[in-house]
């Protein structure tokens, strides 16, 4: 029996589990290797670690757990089931664990826009978040990518990274009059055209082409399609969720369920790297001063 089983290797996985170790817990994390943002070249924004590769920062959070004797295994958990006497996680080969409490850190992953190149630019080019992905883009031509109205909001931020913005809609045409005038206000251009493919070398955005034969030259894109939880363990829970998809969390990541936390970008708050650390931090918080309180009864 582990005082908390943690699904998910991520910022928000490894910082739990690295305050749980620190207070003496036993502690089982349980990760796929497949994170939101494994695609990208460096993890901006982040003090300390600024443009490292995501990649790296992962193995520099398990190497610092092995001190504090939290287990690390790297398989994926397929189902979980709770009872009063605490929780049951089973991983893809049938192998059984429990805990008395539990940790979802298991993030999100983007919708990819469906246009033909864009995959080998993604995490290089083509990007789904300027906060971490904006200043590598300052003062270039950028793209924002978002059909009907869904890239409205995207195009006028971008503005704060480059006077040079196109909004593409990709053959739609839903925008109101008063939004495509905010637009115009603010100097972002729209292109109502069908989206051909995405062109460019080493993974690096040059032109978009159009379906009419027209192309436009951009360096880089960002996007605006919505996500979708990496795992459906808190469906499978019977956990709240928000109309934007994600679990709906109370004080110190607390959800509907007794003693199941939710952490990072699979969780309610403003989807960053290091935002997903500190609720991961504030959820081992919460669940170490759980399992004091439960001691002395």
């Amino acid at each position: 029996m582990y005082d908390v089983i943690i699904v998910g290797g991520g910022p928000a996985g490894l910082s739990a589990a690295m305050v749980l170790g620190r207070c003496r817990r036993k502690v089982a994390l349980f990760d796929t290797g497949k994170p939101r943002n494994r695609w990208s070249e460096s993890m901006n924004g982040f003090i300390t670690r600024d443009g490292i590769n995501p990649g790296n920062f992962i193995k520099l959070g398990r190497k610092e757990l092995g001190k504090y004797g939290v287990e690390v295994h790297e398989r994926e958990i397929v189902e979980v089931d709770y009872s009063s006497e605490g929780f049951k996680a089973v991983d893809a080969k049938g192998n059984e664990y429990r805990s008395k409490k539990l940790l979802l850190a298991t993030g999100l992953k983007d919708r990819l826009p469906d246009l033909p190149g864009i995959e080998e630019m993604y995490g290089k080019s083509v990007h789904h978040c300027p906060y971490c992905d904006g200043w590598e883009s300052r003062d270039k031509p950028i793209a924002a990518y978002g059909r009907m109205r869904n890239g409205f909001g995207l195009s006028l931020s971008l503005k704060t990274w480059s006077n040079d913005v196109m909004l593409f809609t990709d053959g739609t045409n839903k925008l109101t009059d008063p939004e495509i005038s905010e637009l115009e206000r603010n100097g972002v251009q729209l292109n109502t055209k069908k989206i051909k493919r995405l062109e460019g070398e080493n993974g690096r955005l040059q032109q978009i082409v159009l379906a009419d034969g027209t192309s436009e030259h951009r360096e880089a894109m960002f996007f605006s399609t919505g996500t979708e939880q990496q795992s459906r363990l808190g469906e499978l829970l019977g956990c709240e969720f928000t109309s934007k998809g994600v679990v709906k969390t109370r004080k110190l990541q607390m959800t509907n369920i007794k003693g199941l936390f939710v952490a990072g970008d699979s969780a309610r708050d403003v989807q960053l790297v290091i935002v997903a650390a500190a609720e991961g931090t504030k959820a081992a918080v919460a669940i170490n001063m759980e399992l004091q309180s439960e001691s002395r009864r």
